[in-house]
């Protein structure tokens, strides 16, 4: 059984470190997108420092569950936990920024079987997701935006 490859740590942050670029070059108008098909959208997610109280910013992947967005806490696949996630468990209030405009949310774990089913529907979109979640010391959270 082959192993699924993953990037080396510096390219992935070198990766988001553009994208990123990009958006904020583009004045937000490039860098999003909505999922389509069998492909995750792009939401940008700013969050409130638990530390500091300043907005956070970051790029991340959706899908949409109804009026929900469902995103993983994931930090390219890494052992620590993604900063953004730390901080929307200090502050569940957020915004997130689509393709068609802004939106308030409040964040959450999914738990249970709504984690299951979420998961579920991740993995339709990549086959090796089980894998690189193998890799983390602990649970990768499903975290739903809700609207608020």
């Amino acid at each position: 059984m082959s192993k699924a490859m993953l990037p080396p740590r510096w390219f992935v942050r070198a990766a988001w470190k553009v994208h990123r670029g990009l958006y904020n070059a583009s004045k937000g108008r490039k860098g999003l997108s909505r999922p389509r098909g069998k492909k995750y959208g792009l939401l940008r997610l700013t969050v409130i420092g638990r530390r500091t109280g300043e907005p956070r910013s970051v790029i991340l992947g959706y899908v949409e569950d109804g009026p929900n967005l469902v995103t993983l806490a994931m930090n390219g696949w890494g052992a620590p936990e993604p900063a953004w996630w730390l901080n929307l468990l200090a502050h569940p209030d957020a915004e997130a920024v689509l393709v068609d405009g802004q939106r308030p949310v409040r964040g959450r774990a999914a738990e249970g079987g709504e984690r299951t089913r979420l998961w579920g529907r991740w993995q339709e979109l990549d086959k090796n997701l089980d894998e690189y979640a193998d890799r983390r010391p602990r649970t990768t959270a499903v975290v739903v935006l809700e609207p608020r």
